[in-house]
C-alpha cells in the first residue's frame, strides 16, 4: 500500500519535472511575443487620473485572465480537431492588430481627420465612458496577443502527453498576465513612489535623487512605451501573417525578418484603415440620403 502510494508521488513529481522543462521552453518561445504584449498593455494602461490608474489596471487584468480562460481550452480543443482554425483566428487577430498600430500612426499625423465636435462635447462630459472604451480595447487587444502567446507555447509541447500541454500552456498563460501587468502596475506607479521618497528624504541626499529621477521619468517612459506599444502591434500583426502564410513567408527571403514583418504589418494596417474609413463615409452617405429622403 504504502510502495503504491510513494509510486503515485514519485509519477507527479517526473510529471512536475517534465511540466517544469516544457514550461521553460515554452517561456523562452514567447520571451518575444511577451515583450510586446507588455509593450502594448503598459501604453494602453497610462493617461488615467492617478486615483483610477490601479483600478482601470486591475479592471484590464480581469479581462485578461477571462481570456486566458476562454483561450487555453479552446487553443487544446482545435489543435486537436481542428488546427486549420488556430490559423485562421490569428490571421483576423494580425489583422486587428495592423489596423490598431496603423491607425494611431494616421492619428498621430491627422489628429483631427475624423473627429467629431459632438463626440469631443460627449467624452468631455463622461470620463467613464472614455475609460470603458480603453478598458475594452486593452482586453481586446490582449486577446489576440494572448491567442499567440498561447498557440506558441502549444506548438513547443504538441508532440507531448495531452497533461503535459495542459499544464504548460495553462502555467505560461497565467505567467505572462501575472508578469505583463505585474510589471504595467510598477510602471504606472513610478510617480507615486518617487514623490514619496522626495517626502521621506527631506528634500536631500539619495532618496531624494532618486525619488526625483522615477517622477521625471515617467512621462517619458511613457511615451517611449506608446511609441514602442504601436510598433509592437505592427510588428507582431506582421509576424503572424510570415508566420501562418506561406506566400509572404517565402517572400523576399534575404530581407531581414523584422523589416519584413514590420512592412506587412503596415501594409495591412493601411487596408484595414482604408477600408474602415471608406464604410465610415459610406454610412455617413447614405443617413444623409436618408434624412433628405426623410
Amino acid at each position: 500500500m504504502a510502495s503504491g502510494f510513494f509510486a503515485i508521488l514519485d509519477d507527479i513529481a517526473a510529471l512536475m519535472d517534465d511540466v517544469a522543462i516544457t514550461a521553460k521552453i515554452a517561456t523562452k518561445k514567447t520571451a518575444g511575443i511577451l515583450g510586446d504584449d507588455l509593450a502594448v498593455n503598459a501604453e494602453k494602461a497610462t493617461g488615467f487620473l492617478e486615483s483610477r490608474e490601479l483600478p482601470v489596471l486591475w479592471s484590464i487584468t480581469k479581462g485578461s485572465f477571462l481570456n486566458k480562460l476562454i483561450i487555453v481550452p479552446i487553443a487544446l480543443l482545435l489543435s486537436a480537431f481542428l488546427p486549420l482554425a488556430i490559423k485562421i483566428i490569428l490571421i483576423l487577430g494580425g489583422f486587428f492588430l495592423a489596423y490598431e498600430g496603423v491607425e494611431k500612426i494616421v492619428h498621430y499625423f491627422f489628429p483631427h481627420a475624423e473627429v467629431d465636435p459632438k463626440t469631443i462635447k460627449n467624452i468631455d462630459e463622461d470620463d467613464s465612458t472614455v475609460e470603458k472604451a480603453k478598458v475594452r480595447s486593452a482586453i481586446t487587444t490582449d486577446f489576440i496577443l494572448s491567442v499567440e502567446i498561447v498557440i506558441i507555447a502549444l506548438g513547443t509541447v504538441m508532440e507531448k502527453s495531452i497533461t503535459i500541454q495542459i499544464l504548460t500552456v495553462s502555467i505560461v498563460a497565467l505567467l505572462a498576465t501575472i508578469g505583463v501587468y505585474g510589471i504595467v502596475a510598477l510602471i504606472v506607479r513610478m510617480d507615486d513612489a518617487g514623490y514619496k521618497l522626495i517626502k521621506k528624504s527631506g528634500n536631500k541626499g539619495f532618496l531624494f535623487g532618486l525619488g526625483t529621477l522615477l517622477v521625471k521619468s515617467l512621462p517619458i517612459l511613457v511615451r517611449m512605451l506608446s511609441f514602442a506599444g504601436t510598433i509592437a502591434l505592427i510588428l507582431v500583426a506582421g509576424g503572424i501573417f510570415v508566420h501562418n502564410i506561406g506566400f509572404f513567408h517565402d517572400l523576399l527571403p534575404k530581407v531581414p525578418s523584422i523589416i519584413k514583418e514590420f512592412s506587412i504589418g503596415i501594409i495591412a494596417g493601411l487596408l484595414v484603415v482604408t477600408a474602415v474609413v471608406a464604410w465610415k463615409k459610406i454610412r455617413l452617405l447614405f443617413k444623409g440620403d436618408k434624412a433628405v429622403v426623410g
